[in-house]
């Protein structure tokens, strides 16, 4: 490689590093273009740095070249039962058997769980993984039988499991615990007894579903689930759920915590009757004329808080906060410029005109003019940054909004099992091979949730997939800080 100096049309020089490949030349760089003699001296300066440079790295890539065709030749010499990914075995394995899943005596079960979380793909590609990365040899006809057992056979005793470890982790106090619930869809069409079509919390309403019901505790630590036909009630799961597993696990009447979907006359008359506490997230919008009078004519700053009493030994809680108003402004805004251009546009008609969101401020004006209504709009302002809950508890309001508060871990749940455990999409459509995926990913998520505690409690910087794929320390079980050799394939590889 040489600098050659360009003299351009403007009069300027351009410096340029040149290659000669195959007798034909080459540029490789244009370093800059100056007048000034001094700056065309730098340029050339940077030119001969950057060949070096260059130059460092073709030698780096040969000796690279050459060490990688070693490994080659070292891998060919390897069958696929010698070569395994210590990793995920090492870490997840071992919290595995700490939380007390070794109890269930299926091999499968733990190949399946571990590969949920190191590699979560379907059944098939696990059974590739399980060959290539830890040299089992699982039949993918075998994985589907053992699936179609799972369910009936093992989800009572893997839901009495990750029970006894949270009660543990909680030093036996359950006494709040936390519901909610998301849809799960699948790409075919088709319907059956489980996966119907209803309101998709993914916006997939066109799909069929089925909705996942799931139970935490304080710190988002795994109690239990259940699974409902996709065009079922989420109001209607709650009271039957509940009472199930606090039969099951013979739960003291713990405090119910559930956001507004779950606020039904029925709901809250079926928990009073049956003796429960609860803190729910209240519609202040459409509460009685009387007590939206009492809302709205208090004056709020910042973390104001006002208690409302309701028929029947309930109140109304209802705080304010300036990030959330801000935050209501905002939306608001967004909403109306939304709707002001696709008036505009002519894509907002008659036929659009629904309640639904920012649909609200529309209006109609004769038969096909559609207008926003303004008024409406300018008067939704006084609500912004207030937000309700319901109680028949004895608490004060701050410790209502505050337990109220750790519901995002049931959403921090949701998150983590659609993401990092890939809990969809779901390749399954027979219904007993559906529930025992959801069970394989309920005791994933447990096992998952033990190890973002671990790496808390230590204080460590890493964040769960990096500390699951590399670097095994601090685990429960005495589990060793030394570095282990391994020969590793990326999984990313197959997909």
């Amino acid at each position: 490689m040489f600098i050659r100096e360009l003299k351009n049309r403007s009069g300027s020089i351009s410096i340029q590093i040149i290659s000669k490949v195959k007798g034909r030349y080459k540029v490789v760089k244009t370093m800059g273009s100056a007048t000034m003699l001094q700056e065309i001296e730098i340029l050339k300066q940077l030119a001969r740095q950057e060949i070096k440079n260059i130059e460092e790295k073709n030698q780096l890539a040969l000796f690279e070249s050459k060490s990688d065709k070693l490994v080659e030749q070292v891998f060919e010499t390897l069958q696929n039962s010698s070569i395994r990914t210590v990793g995920p075995e090492l870490i997840f394995g071992r919290i595995f058997d700490h939380i007390g899943f070794n109890q269930v005596r299926e091999e499968m079960f733990r190949h399946l769980v571990i590969a949920r979380l190191a590699y979560p793909l379907s059944k098939l590609k696990t059974a590739e993984y399980l060959y290539r990365y830890q040299g089992i040899s699982l039949d993918i006809d075998a994985i589907y039988r053992f699936l179609d057992k799972l369910n009936s056979k093992l989800k009572p005793q893997v839901e009495q499991i990750a029970f006894e470890h949270t009660k543990r982790v909680l030093q036996g106090k359950i006494s709040v615990v936390f519901y909610d619930m998301t849809t799960l869809y699948f790409e075919a069409s088709d319907e059956d007894d489980l996966r119907k079509t209803g309101f998709s919390k993914d916006g997939k309403h066109q799909n069929p579903q089925i909705f996942l019901g799931l139970l935490v505790a304080l710190g988002g630590y795994a109690i239990g689930y259940d699974i409902y036909e996709g065009n079922t009630y989420e109001g209607h799961t709650l009271i039957p759920f509940i009472e199930k597993i606090s039969k099951k696990f013979n739960l003291d009447k713990p405090v119910i915590i559930a956001d507004s979907g779950l606020l039904s006359k029925a709901n809250i008359a079926a928990l009073e009757e049956k003796g429960y506490e609860y803190i729910l997230g209240a519609r202040i919008k459409n509460e009685p004329e009387d007590i939206k009078s009492k809302i709205l004519a208090q004056q709020y700053a910042d973390g104001t808080t006002i208690s409302i009493e309701k028929p029947g030994g309930k109140r109304l809680i209802v705080s304010y906060s300036g990030k959330r108003a801000a935050k209501d402004a905002y939306n608001r805004q967004r909403g109306l410029k939304r709707l002001e251009k696709r008036i505009r546009t002519g894509k907002l008609t008659k036929s659009n005109i629904n309640n639904r969101g920012y649909n609200k401020y529309l209006k109609l004006e004769g038969e096909v003019s559609v207008e926003i209504d303004y008024d409406k709009f300018d008067r939704d302002k006084q609500w912004d940054g207030l937000k309700g809950y319901v109680t028949n508890t004895q608490l004060g309001g701050k410790q209502v909004i505050e337990n109220y508060q750790n519901l995002w871990h049931i959403e921090k749940a949701f998150r983590m099992s659609k993401t990092d455990l890939r809990i969809r999409p779901i390749y399954h459509h027979l219904r007993k091979r559906i529930e025992a995926h959801i069970c394989i990913s309920f005791a994933a998520y447990a096992v998952y949730k033990e190890l973002e505690r671990v790496l808390y409690l230590e204080k460590s910087p890493l964040s769960l997939k990096k500390s699951s794929r590399d670097n095994p320390q601090c685990l429960p079980g005495n589990i060793p800080t030394s570095r282990f050799k391994t020969y590793q394939k990326q999984a990313s590889e197959n997909g």
